[in-house]
């Protein structure tokens, strides 16, 4: 028994395939410990998530916005044979039933300044970026005219009309609202409402009757604080809307997209005109407003690519970098002679692991680039100095510090880009396939 344990053990040490097929086991072993940073990432990610939610339902949260609106109350009849006992004949019964119609202006225009907090809302270690739209809605609504449903205009409740707004975000509204419709100046108030958005409404009192009905000017200012998102329902027969901001990193989001933009590193401006010919709806609607959300347009205030985001990224190439490391452990120990214990090829595993645990937990209190900074120099120390005492010399030691460290370079460079990370992760690839191939030419790979 003991000298095949002997021989075992000879060829353990000694066999090019034997040592792969170790540093492979051992590598996959290290993927346990990677898996469970990955979930610690995504754990963080998602806790921010909720955080920043809470900050920003106190603060107020997605603006979509849409109005002004005449709600045109009318009346229609419909009659019913009855047949009445007593006289033992029929007669015809008419009931007066109440409808509503919805009628959208003609000419809608928006001026829109969303002012970028200063300062994020914080709670804890995340914050959330918020914002201030200044809103200055103009336009004006057309003549009545119900004729398409043949209502008459006598049938028209014209004391009855009202004008009212919808948005999603009623607590972020910071000002009094009132609509300057004609020559009057309508309060709006909030009414309940179990529809897609909140409603906002006012009583028109004078503005139209019978004698009076005529294309009528409009005028609304709205203050409203938000996150996140400000967009605007098209419900003018002409739209046209004006964003500007000081927010860097716009994403313009909706059904339509800007005609004009401009976006610099100080603020962006951007301009939409949209046609009643250009969406899926009439200027007038009966009985009930449909949901419009999907033609709302608009823009997000994003954040780009956040920590959690960009760390998470980062770990999606572990096995690239353990499994690189590994192999260039492995070919030194074929080149070398040196025996590297497998106890070894653990200990550099678990701190190459370790880079994003310090990854996450640095980029938490810091930037990005500070945490990977701070993360790769401190595990390029830590793994420099340990193959020092296994390699001896200088040599290699020195060419693991610099492979680490291309390698960290290399991968940080990919996270920053967006559109050509696919290219250069791939010429990347194919330049270190190139160096292993060229560093692994003189082995003897027959010796197995």
């Amino acid at each position: 028994m003991e000298p095949k344990k002997a021989k075992f053990s000879s060829w353990l040490r000694n066999s090019i395939t034997a040592r792969m097929l170790v540093v492979g086991f051992l590598l996959l072993v290290l993927l346990i410990p990677l898996e469970f940073v990955k979930s610690l990432i995504t754990e963080r990610a998602f806790r921010q998530q909720e955080v920043v939610q809470e900050i920003n339902d106190k603060w107020g949260n997605e603006v979509i916005f849409s109005g002004p609106i005449l709600k045109v109350p009318y009346k229609t009849y419909k009659e019913e044979k009855v047949y009445i006992q007593k006289t033992k004949s029929f007669e015809i019964k008419t009931e007066e039933i109440l409808n509503h119609a919805y009628i959208f202006p003609e000419q809608l225009h928006i001026n829109s300044n969303a002012h970028i907090a200063e300062e994020p809302l914080k709670r804890g270690i995340y914050e959330s970026v918020v914002f201030t739209a200044d809103l200055n809605i103009t336009g004006n609504f057309p003549e009545i005219d119900l004729s398409e449903r043949d209502i008459k205009p006598e049938d028209i409740l014209w004391d009855k009309i009202s004008a009212l707004i919808k948005t999603s975000n009623l607590k972020g509204i910071r000002n009094t609202l009132v609509l300057e419709l004609g020559e009057e100046s309508l309060s709006m108030n909030p009414k309940y409402s179990q529809n897609y958005m909140n409603r906002i409404e006012s009583d028109i009192t004078t503005t139209y009757t019978q004698e009076q009905n005529a294309s009528t000017p409009f005028q609304l200012t709205l203050k409203v604080n938000g996150s996140e998102t400000l967009k605007f329902i098209p419900i003018g027969k002409e739209t046209k809307v004006n964003m500007q901001s000081k927010w860097h990193s716009p994403s313009f989001d909706g059904n339509y997209l800007p005609e004009e933009r401009e976006v610099t590193n100080t603020g962006f401006t951007a301009s939409w005109t949209v046609l009643q010919i250009n969406r899926q709806f009439q200027q007038q609607f009966f009985n009930e407003l449909p949901n419009l959300m999907e033609f709302a347009f608009g823009a997000k205030l994003i954040v780009p690519v956040d920590e959690y985001q960009k760390s998470e990224r980062t770990a999606k190439y572990g096995l690239l970098v353990i499994g690189l490391t590994l192999l260039v452990f492995l070919l030194i120990q074929l080149v070398s002679k040196i025996y590297i214990h497998p106890f070894q090829y653990i200990m550099i595993g678990l701190a190459l692991v370790m880079f994003y645990t310090l990854l996450i937990s640095i980029s938490e209190h810091s930037s990005f680039l500070k945490a990977y900074g701070v993360s790769a120099l401190s595990v390029l120390a830590l793994i420099t100095l340990y193959s020092r005492a296994i390699l001896k010399g200088f040599r290699f030691p020195l060419l693991v510090a610099a492979s680490l460290a291309s390698l960290y370079g290399f991968i940080y460079v990919i996270i920053q880009l967006e559109n050509y990370a696919l290219l250069v992760g791939s010429i990347g690839l194919f330049v270190i396939l190139t160096i292993v191939m060229f560093a692994s030419r003189k082995i003897d790979w027959n010796n197995g």
